[in-house]
């Protein structure tokens, strides 16, 4: 897996980090000062364990944050090991991602929203 730091064109340096790695997984470093932030994005039908998150965090040292996003989500043991990480980690499965993506869907620039192209319905009450 490759890391990739991402500029204050952070999308352009996603992608490449998205295409080394075949878009099935791929892991970001935010900046290059405190804190430093880690990002680990994989799409799986699966739920990840304690081992996979054990190994995402390995390295990290006090000062670090972290963001691991699953679309399979995460094993009950997974999320023990999130919570008792030494540095903050948060993981975020499928739910929350549209969930998030729901919510700042207005704020998205033009591109973004050509990727994740939704349209608004109302539906009666």
């Amino acid at each position: 897996m490759s890391q990739q730091c991402v500029t204050p064109r952070g999308a352009r340096a996603l992608k490449r980090a998205r295409s080394l790695n075949s878009g099935k997984a791929y892991e970001v470093w935010l900046g290059r000062q405190d804190p430093r932030i880690f990002v680990e994005v994989k799409h799986r039908s699966g739920a990840i364990g304690a081992p996979t998150v054990r190994s995402f965090l390995g390295g990290r040292r006090p000062g670090d944050r972290c963001l691991y996003v699953s679309t399979g989500g995460f094993a009950r043991d997974a999320k023990y090991e999130a919570d008792r990480a030494a540095v903050p980690l948060s993981l975020l499965d499928l739910d929350d991602l549209v969930a998030l993506a729901l919510e700042h869907y207005d704020a998205l620039d033009v591109e973004a929203k050509r990727l994740l192209a939704l349209k608004r319905l109302y539906w009666p009450a």
